[in-house]
């Protein structure tokens, strides 16, 4: 069985020291579509800020070699964060280079199309946000350039559920002409943020709140995930990604669903999963509070070593049209490309060993 320190020092090796499509400091990805046999190395910010801000929250809890690497990681994040910036210069990011616009990087055809051009998003901006040292300023103009993009501001959210369409929610998205989008995963780390810095709350807040607590209320982010998260569009990862919220903050708007969530995590882990995602179960638990039992952790980790055939988001070709049609066809896997990062799948290793180790 690997140690936790040992895991800590392969994810820091893994991290690009300027190796061919990836400048240092960023850790490598791949973007595939296995029905298609579509691959291509993807040079995206993402998965190095998620990874800076997941081993950032282990931190405290590794040995004092490990939280000296963990601090390398996270500074030589950092130093790409200016490369995927707003292409204008305001404090939002973008999931690739911006300064010129690098979309589907290293392809062959996507990259030509302007089509396909993404604006910035939440997600980078909330997850950059969190693991850098924005000011006071800065946050309160994020909060209110949120606003500006948000449901009912100046466009009403097609894609959703009917009853959700009047929640004034914040959306996936920034950018004038970008349609509005509500994805449990994305609502999460952008409250994550907002509760991290305690930033004022408003109706967009509550209403995002509101969005996240029905989606597991109803049971829908069981039966129809795509529906209530198109860049996580398994049930898993929204479990992952509500339970870490509400492990971090006590927030009375979902304190609700909490036995439920508890409940459904357990019956999940009775089902097959893959093992990273038994492991994101896990943590999930461990985050809110419960104790996990099972097999041997080594049982586990010996069959996380493939992982290839893990992914933990996605990119719906077809998410953005409003046609019902299209919208019906963008669920199919045909139409999904997954993104993939070895070190992503360690650094949820790493995490769940660390927060075991407190119950232990």
């Amino acid at each position: 069985m690997q140690t936790l320190d040992a895991i800590i020092q392969h994810i820091h090796s893994l991290q690009s020291r300027g190796e061919r499509y990836f400048e240092e400091g960023l850790f490598p990805a791949y973007r595939r579509n296995p029905l298609l046999g579509y691959s291509r190395p993807d040079t995206t910010i993402f998965f190095t800020a998620i990874i800076a801000f997941t081993l950032r929250s282990i931190q405290h809890l590794l040995s004092s070699s490990s939280q000296q690497l963990v601090e390398e990681i996270a500074q030589k994040a950092l130093q790409n964060y200016p490369l995927f910036q707003n292409k204008d210069g305001l404090k939002t990011y973008n999931f690739w280079k911006t300064k010129p616009s690098q979309h589907f990087p290293n392809g062959h055809i996507f990259r030509h199309f302007d089509h396909f051009r993404i604006p910035d998003d939440v997600d980078d901006t909330a997850m950059i946000y969190l693991t850098s040292t924005p000011t006071r300023d800065e946050l309160l103009w994020l909060k209110q350039k949120l606003t500006q993009h948000a449901n009912l501001t100046h466009k009403t959210i097609q894609n959703t559920y009917p009853e959700y369409r009047s929640l004034r929610a914040y959306s996936t998205w920034f950018g004038k002409n970008m349609y509005i989008e509500f994805d449990v995963c994305v609502l999460c780390n952008l409250l994550y943020c907002i509760y991290h810095y305690q930033l004022p709350l408003n109706q967009h807040d509550t209403d995002s709140l509101t969005y996240i607590r029905s989606v597991v209320e109803t049971d829908r982010y069981r039966t129809e995930p795509f529906r209530c998260a198109h860049q996580y569009p398994r049930t898993v990862p929204i479990v992952y990604h509500v339970a870490r919220l509400m492990g971090a903050y006590e927030i009375p708007e979902l304190a609700p669903i909490r036995s439920k969530l508890i409940a459904d995590t357990k019956h999940l882990l009775t089902l097959p999963q893959h093992p990273l995602d038994e492991i994101v179960l896990r943590t999930s638990l461990l985050r809110l509070g419960q104790r996990v039992e099972g097999r041997e952790i080594n049982l586990l980790l010996e069959r996380v070593g493939n992982h290839d055939d893990f992914y933990f988001f996605i990119a719906g070709l077809l998410t953005a049209y409003e046609n019902p049609l299209l919208y019906r066809l963008a669920r199919s896997p045909l139409f999904h490309i997954r993104w993939e990062c070895e070190a992503h799948c360690w650094t949820l290793v790493a995490e769940y060993l660390a927060l075991r180790h407190v119950f232990d």
